[in-house]
């Protein structure tokens, strides 16, 4: 007989098959958009890395939708818990990697997590915002949402000035995560292994499964937002995003702009997932740049946009973009 809470599953599998039209829509534009295209290019091989996570997500999701089953006794048969759902728990990982690094103790309720997290950062230090622009889903989603807004033509691309009144909500959801870092070790360590943590992964998915009106909501307002704007949920209010923005402006490489080869067509500009203004950029290290080199592969002029490696402005070795 199913259990309290079984209904948000049986309606993952409503869910689940909801999301096929939209799956299929995302894969077939992307092998459609590689089939126009005789060489591989940054646009593409972007498109095919995240076509594959998105995949990946998908069917770690599926999987902890089964073991969640099993796990309430709504299914006798087992599932294995899969261990990339971890990378949905950002605080618990914040957390245990403050005690990581205080006490050199790993993480033994969800180390998978604490894993994906330290990853996230390194690459940010070495490949900017990489890890937002080419592993993330949300990401991906959002960089989708945008490209069939501007297929319609209902697309806008705000001022700089907006946007920069835009970003302020991110960081203030990230202040509120560093802020809870000033929980001394033993605290931490009671946290960790609290009831409530070690089935969060669970409640995480009966909340979207069992969705409120305002939760709904949230939702109609990120997808709209996404529709219209560029990089809204990453650039607006994603506080992971933003610390790996922060980290960002510490990585040695960086997409530059030859102005002597530039014709100001401003293309770099329109394909830029995020909305930067590229083209008025002789180096592009804003915190919201992913390095998904949409912007080099949109560039008419031959070796006028690339990515360097270098610190500085007016020099840089250049960096073969399937590197």
């Amino acid at each position: 007989m199913p259990q309290a809470g079984s209904g948000g599953l049986y309606k993952g599998h409503i869910f689940s098959c909801a999301l096929r039209p939209g799956f299929h829509f995302f894969f077939s534009n992307g092998i459609c958009f590689m089939r126009q295209k005789f060489s591989l290019t940054p646009s593409t091989l972007h498109v095919a890395v995240q076509a594959c996570f998105f995949l990946f997500t998908i069917l770690v999701g599926v999987q902890f939708v089964l073991f969640a089953s099993w796990a309430m006794g709504l299914t006798e048969v087992f599932t294995a818990r899969p261990a990339a759902v971890e990378g949905f728990l950002p605080i618990s990982s914040l957390l245990a990697l403050k005690r990581f690094l205080l006490t050199g103790l790993w993480d033994p309720i969800h180390p998978a997590g604490l894993t994906i997290l330290i990853f996230a950062l390194l690459s940010a230090l070495f490949l900017r915002k990489g890890f937002c622009g080419y592993v993330c889903p949300v990401g991906a989603i959002c960089t989708l949402l945008y490209r069939i807004g501007r297929r319609a033509g209902i697309a806008r691309t705000p001022s700089p000035r907006f946007y920069i009144l835009w970003t302020l909500p991110k960081y203030a959801l990230l202040a509120f995560f560093l802020s809870l870092l000033t929980m001394d070790v033993n605290s931490i360590g009671t946290f960790l292994t609290s009831r409530y943590n070690l089935v969060c992964d669970t409640r995480m998915l009966l909340f979207f499964l069992e969705p409120s009106g305002v939760l709904l909501a949230v939702v109609a307002i990120l997808v709209g937002g996404s529709v219209l704007f560029p990089g809204f949920w990453c650039r607006c209010l994603c506080p992971y995003g933003a610390l790996l923005g922060i980290l960002s402006f510490l990585s040695p490489v960086s997409i530059r702009r030859d102005e002597s080869k530039c014709c100001s067509c401003q293309q770099c500009t329109k394909h830029c997932p995020q909305g930067i203004s590229v083209h008025l950029k002789k180096r592009v290290r804003l915190p919201e740049c992913m390095g998904c080199m949409e912007c080099v592969s949109a560039c008419p002029k031959k070796d006028c946009l690339g990515m360097e490696l270098g610190y500085r402005a007016d020099s840089g070795r250049r960096v073969p973009w399937w590197s």
